[in-house]
């Protein structure tokens, strides 16, 4: 990155501190995965164990395909606080200790992202209604794949790409919630919303943090935005795989667009958003190239549904694929 870019990421320090960090949750007062799950040290663990279970009994392997999808996008968390310490600018924790408000910020966000994973893991596994073999082969195979999120260790591109993750696996959490409870297993439901809730708060610093940029590089920060959404938003999780199913992200993404826990609506619904919520249409004093990019970005939600619309009218409903996550059975797409 140029010089003057480095040092807007410096100038931000004091307004990282004040405005990300006061996003963080102390440890002593957030929610731990053990307050969702059956007590080990309690006389009643194996009842507890038991009623989870059968609550587990009740909800549908493609729900459960899902779910899967969803932890192992959490357990990958070593690769994105990665991605982050791989951008320009200052921003990075160079030492793996560093007390800037960047490197504070990644860390403790990561800490509190490593949450979901482990409560969901620990959810799977005593639910038995998963292969956790092939599930845990799959996190191994994505942690060592890495990701690709095309940031090209630009930090522009870097907070424009969490704000729109965060946003996703906000709503991806938050419909997975809702079919829980229309399943009946409220103790689910409950443990899907509070992690949506951890996401919304993370999409609130990162979307901060790309508003800023917006105030004090319009310019730069516009043609980062059409830059991002001509590559495709890829999910964090597209390497995925499980030692079989070389087109299991896609598959995994099927499910859950049939299902309603994510879909090609929500991916123009979270640009629209964002675009709103970033004043986007508003922005002025542009460079030709940044007023072609605002006007590229303003109208591409509408773009998208139309191609999504007919994309889906292709689709073949009668196709299906295995999943080893539920031993090996054939599920619609």
């Amino acid at each position: 990155m140029p010089p003057e870019k480095l040092e807007i990421f410096k100038s931000m320090e004091n307004w990282a501190e004040e405005n990300l960090l006061a996003l963080l949750k102390p440890v002593e007062s957030c929610w731990q995965p053990q307050d969702f799950l059956p007590d080990p040290e309690s006389e009643g663990f194996y009842e507890q164990v038991k009623e989870l279970r059968e609550r587990a009994r009740e909800l549908p392997d493609d729900f459960f395909v899902v779910l899967v999808g969803d932890m192992i996008t959490e357990e990958a968390l070593p690769t994105y606080q990665t991605m982050l310490n791989t951008l320009d600018g200052g921003i990075r924790d160079e030492t793996g200790a560093s007390l800037t408000p960047w490197a504070i910020w990644t860390r403790a966000w990561t800490a509190e992202e490593n949450r979901h994973g482990d409560l969901l893991n620990k959810y799977l596994y005593l639910s038995g209604r998963v292969d956790m073999k092939h599930v845990e082969k799959t996190i191994q195979y994505l942690i060592g794949s890495g990701m690709d999120p095309k940031t090209e260790n630009n930090p522009y591109l870097g907070f424009i790409y969490t704000s729109f993750q965060e946003r996703a696996t906000f709503i991806s959490h938050g419909n997975t919630a809702r079919l829980a409870k229309g399943h009946g297993d409220m103790k689910l439901a409950q443990i899907c919303g509070i992690i949506a809730s951890d996401e919304k708060r993370h999409e609130t610093a990162y979307t901060k943090i790309v508003e800023k940029l917006f105030e004090i590089d319009p310019d730069a920060t516009i043609l980062a935005l059409a830059d991002m959404m001509r590559k495709k938003i890829s999910m964090p999780a597209h390497l995925m795989f499980d030692g079989q199913d070389d087109h299991l992200f896609d598959n995994y993404s099927a499910v859950a667009q049939r299902i309603g826990v994510y879909t090609a609506k929500d991916y123009a619904d979270i640009l629209e958003f964002l675009v709103g919520r970033w004043k986007v249409e508003k922005l002025a004093g542009l460079s030709g190239e940044g007023r072609k990019a605002q006007d590229f970005v303003c109208g591409l939600p509408p773009r998208i549904r139309r191609l999504e619309e007919r994309a889906q009218g292709r689709v073949k409903q009668t196709s299906t694929a295995p999943f080893s996550w539920v031993f090996g059975r054939e599920l619609k797409l």
